[in-house]
């Protein structure tokens, strides 16, 4: 009664998060990611399931907000200076991709019977890809900083500033739209970049001020509130202006990017954009409607691979003209092939604009949804039968018949600080590595390395293996380590075997597979480092060597309890905090 009450439907905010605690693990522990997971959660759960909602557009305007929140974080990683390098990406490569994608994706309605109007809006409308699966799946991949999801952000980017000329075309090609004179466009246009320079001028001189004074005020849960009033607020204005709610989001993000409270903002805005997101996929496959789709089926079936083949034919041309590898080329278009969110907002517009009737938007809207359904399906299969990358070796050499007192396996930031020693005492050294990118940058620093897998027998005997007196394996897995260690320690038992370990539970496996010396990477750099601490604090620096010696002689005898025993054994001679803690 409480409930009912208060007016809080708490079973449907239950179900949501029920149903994407559910799903979500659950796909991405089979490999099809989470957010095929929200859309199969929203599907079972909406109209056209188990009927838990009867509106889920309802839901999706909401859930839109996890858009904007995810274009403002995206926004503050980017600052105005690194966006400025982007601008050929933005509005060279975008556009070209977007002109190109209008063009053509409204032939495929002109071949389904459609008037030319209808047509044209429906290709524009799929050529707006989805921002939140984009961003969510280059955020999961690791992708968003790397150059190839640089050039699919500067893309997206355009395509958010194209909803603009876009819903002023659905306004022209109503009926009676050709009467609005060239003033009133031009005053809808003032009216958006007057938008734009009023956020840049309050971007820069109102909310660095306003963040100093809340944080001289130390109450968090402001800070909270005043980013939340930020992000929206931005994207308000923005809307009012005529622009994109993700637009305005991320133009306060860009503004924020220099700030100090750059990572206090993300860190309140994260937590609320990682739920709305969940909700946006949530709602997506709430409101794909498969009555619609049973209905309609061929057409929309047609549809759907006519809009995406071609647009990704479109996507893959632009991309090899602009020079992006086969590999980038064709994961651009894997990940950018489906319509997005804009789409609905124009189709919207078109409706009401009266372009298209309620059956047509319903069957524009389910093309759309189940272009974006299939996306996560299509990357799967994309990284699942993709060739391997092959390595161009052009420029290195393999080992043949080589000799050297000591054969350094591995060349990366270990290994090369490792070789330091040696080359200052003009040992003979030879250093093999599988990185050919790696290899080619060493020699401009006045290296020579050879090109080789460590863990091959024939490999290890044309770089010298079988008359080296040491072999320093650095590698950087420890699993590749410990195969190489095994195989040398079997196949040269004359070489002293050195080796990387990754940590102490490594350091213990190489040992058992017999290594004379192994050394964990960060032990002794992390030894260093507190004893500059200790000088800070005043102590003799006679007596940090003391103190030094003595945590290196403990450790060794507790790696010697530890083989025997367990990896709790010899506990007793870790120096513990417990007992010192420091109370105010």
């Amino acid at each position: 009664m409480a409930t009912e009450t208060a007016g809080v439907d708490l079973v449907s905010v239950v179900t949501l998060l029920g149903a994407a605690v559910v799903a979500v693990p659950v796909f991405k522990r089979i490999g099809l990611g989470s957010v095929l997971g929200y859309l199969a959660a929203g599907l079972a759960i909406g109209p056209f399931g188990l009927a838990l909602f009867a509106d889920p557009m309802a839901i999706l305007h909401v859930a839109e907000l996890g858009v904007v929140m995810f274009l403002f974080i995206i926004g503050l990683e980017m600052e105005p200076s690194r966006l400025w390098a982007m601008r050929r990406d933005i509005f060279g490569l975008g556009l070209l991709q977007v002109a190109l994608c209008i063009a053509l994706l409204g032939l495929v309605g002109l071949a389904l019977g459609y008037p030319y109007a209808g047509s044209l809006i429906a290709g524009a409308g799929f050529t707006l890809t989805s921002t939140a699966i984009v961003m969510q799946m280059l955020q999961e991949r690791g992708d968003i900083s790397a150059p190839k999801g640089q050039r699919m952000v500067s893309i997206l980017l355009l395509e958010d500033l194209a909803i603009v000329p876009l819903l002023a075309l659905v306004a022209f090609l109503a009926p009676g739209g050709a009467d609005v004179t060239l003033a009133d466009r031009l005053v809808g246009i003032g009216i958006g970049l007057g938008a734009i320079l009023a956020l840049v001028v309050a971007g820069l001189y109102l909310l660095n001020p306003l963040f100093r004074l809340l944080a001289a005020a130390r109450a968090r849960e402001v800070m909270t509130a005043a980013a939340l009033l930020v992000v929206l607020g931005s994207a308000l204005w923005m809307e009012l202006g005529g622009l994109s709610l993700a637009m305005g989001a991320f133009l306060a993000g860009v503004l924020l990017s220099e700030s100090s409270f750059r990572h206090q903002l993300e860190a309140d805005v994260e937590p609320f954009r990682g739920i709305l997101l969940g909700l946006f996929f949530l709602a997506v496959g709430m409101a794909l409607d498969l009555s619609v789709i049973a209905a309609n089926w061929q057409l929309i079936a047609v549809s759907v691979a006519a809009l995406m083949v071609l647009k990704a034919a479109i996507i893959y041309g632009v991309a090899r003209l602009t020079r992006a590898s086969h590999p980038e080329a064709l994961e651009r278009t894997v990940l950018m092939a489906q319509g997005g969110e804009f789409a609905f907002v124009l189709y919207s517009a078109a409706l009401t604009f009266g372009l298209l009737n309620a059956e047509e938007n319903a069957i524009l809207n389910a093309i759309v949804i189940v272009s974006m359904v299939l996306t996560p399906v299509m990357v799967i299969l994309h990284d699942r039968f993709k060739p391997v990358a092959q390595v161009s070796t052009e420029g290195v050499e393999a080992p043949e018949g080589l000799s050297g007192q000591v054969l350094i396996v591995g060349f990366g930031r270990f290994g090369q600080i490792a070789c330091q020693p040696l080359l200052a005492r003009r040992c003979q050294i030879t250093i093999i590595d599988d990185d050919a990118e790696m290899i080619r940058a060493a020699e401009t620093f006045g290296f020579k390395v050879w090109f080789g897998d460590g863990t091959r027998l024939d490999i290890l005997k044309a770089a010298g293996a079988d008359t080296a007196r040491a072999v320093l394996i650095a590698t950087d897995k420890k699993e590749t380590t410990t195969r190489i260690a095994k195989l040398v320690k079997h196949e040269f038992p004359n070489a002293v075997v050195l080796a990387r370990a990754w940590d102490r539970a490594h350091a213990l496996e190489l040992i058992r597979e017999g290594v004379d010396h192994q050394m964990r990477e960060v032990f002794h750099s992390a030894l260093a480092l507190g004893g500059e601490a200790l000088e800070v604090l005043g102590v003799d620096p006679d007596e940090i060597g003391a103190v030094q010696e003595g945590i290196i002689r403990r450790d060794a005898e507790r790696l010697a309890l530890q083989m025997t025993g367990d990896i709790y054994s010899g506990k007793s001679l870790i120096i513990g905090n417990a007992e010192h803690t420091v109370r105010a």
